[in-house]
């Protein structure tokens, strides 16, 4: 079976969503490709942590309803050393932005919809994905799908399929230079429905290890502890996680705290990703596909709005105004974005957590650095700039 578009797009997570939804407003033709089911797409657990300007970026793509109704606006957050808790005011330190905790199952789900009602091309359990001839000038995926095979042409791909997808794996290794650090800690994480311990996120450093406060809504919590990258949930039964916590946050927090059943428990390891470039021909990468970030800091789903910010106006450039310029830019433009959310996330990543190798010095260069932080207002704005999420590059 043969069909044709514009802009074939790989993975129907929030990158490849949000980019179909943005284009089909443009009246760019597009098809989405996913090789899970709905269900499974709709029911990965994922971080909440949204940028102002990833928040606008859904406004535009008319599905920020939800969001606007139920998202938490946080206009700040907390740093914790041992226990001893200080504010981060992010919109006194940047002149007004904030950040607003909304699922990115959430997100998922309202662009799942926002396609289904206008009868989008998105196809799920599309597997055996193939791409050719995207170095030339017509590329063809092929898939298979319901045991028919299928042959899509197109004028660009687009990889939203994460780390492990096709697209990135598609790319000649002559062509593509990766740049990896691997941390030797994971983050467990806890899902439960009870409410938040504080009404703004908590990132704590202690003796014992990192630990994070987070939410998703006044009635369900997140939270993370850091463990070795050998620790399986067997180790971590619910009543063990709660007391790590209670010691980790602190007493302040651990009285405010409300332990309950998990709803969610996993084991998510630490890691930077950046592969280079981010074009090949007319395959284009976009999101996990070519960059991950450690959680600390929630930089990826917001990192990978970025991409897709960038990449749907320069589609839209070419396709309603006949210029290549910002789709050949694309690539360059996107990493010195990127480049700067992993400096972001790999330097509160070795602020926040304690590393096997640790010795004193390097312990009192935390302490003495979160106390600096502590202390100045200069600081603490380059935090919060870094924070809430910087501008998209000029140009």
């Amino acid at each position: 079976m043969a069909q044709r578009t514009a802009v074939a797009i790989i993975g129907a997570g929030p990158a490849g969503l949000l980019l179909s939804q943005l284009l089909h407003q443009a009246g760019i033709d597009c098809v989405v490709l996913e090789r899970r089911s709905r269900a499974h797409v709709e029911g990965r657990i994922r971080a909440g942590v949204l940028e102002q300007g990833t928040v606008d970026l859904l406004d535009r793509a008319g599905v920020a309803g939800r969001l606007r109704r139920e998202g938490l606006v946080h206009e700040g957050f907390r740093l914790a050393l041992d226990s001893r808790l200080f504010r981060i005011d992010l919109r006194e330190r940047t002149g007004g932005s904030a950040v607003t905790v909304y699922g990115q199952t959430e997100v998922t789900h309202d662009l799942i919809e926002a396609h289904l009602a206008r009868g989008a091309d998105l196809l799920f359990e599309a597997t055996d994905v193939a791409l050719r001839g995207t170095n030339g000038d017509a590329p063809v995926v092929t898939f298979l799908r319901n045991g028919s095979e299928h042959r899509l042409r197109c004028d660009y791909v687009v990889g939203c399929d994460g780390f492990h997808g096709v697209c990135r794996a598609s790319i000649p290794r002559d062509a593509l230079q990766g740049f990896e650090r691997v941390y030797p800690f994971g983050w467990l994480g806890i899902l439960a429905d009870v409410p938040p311990c504080d009404h703004e996120l908590i990132y704590s450093n202690h003796a014992r290890g990192f630990a994070l406060a987070s939410m998703r809504s006044p009635t369900r919590s997140r939270y993370y502890v850091q463990v070795p990258l050998d620790t399986t949930l067997d180790d971590w039964p619910d009543e063990r996680i709660w007391d790590e916590l209670a010691l980790r946050l602190g007493p302040k927090a651990a009285a405010n705290m409300t332990p309950g059943p998990a709803i969610e428990k996993s084991i998510a390891p630490l890691r930077s990703f950046v592969a280079e470039p981010m074009r090949h021909g007319r395959l284009f990468l976009a999101g996990d596909a070519a960059h991950i970030v450690p959680p600390t800091g929630a930089k990826g789903l917001n990192l990978a709005a970025s991409d897709v910010a960038m990449l749907a106006d320069a589609l839209i450039a070419r396709y309603h105004g006949g210029s290549e310029q910002a789709l050949d830019g694309y690539s360059d433009r996107a990493l010195g974005r990127v480049w700067k959310a992993e400096r972001f996330s790999w330097w509160l990543t070795g602020l926040t957590h304690r590393f096997p190798d640790m010795d004193g010095f390097a312990r009192r260069m935390q302490m003495a650095e979160l106390d600096y932080i502590r202390q100045s207002p200069a600081a603490q704005k380059v935090l919060a700039e870094n924070y809430v999420g910087l501008p998209l590059p000029c140009g």
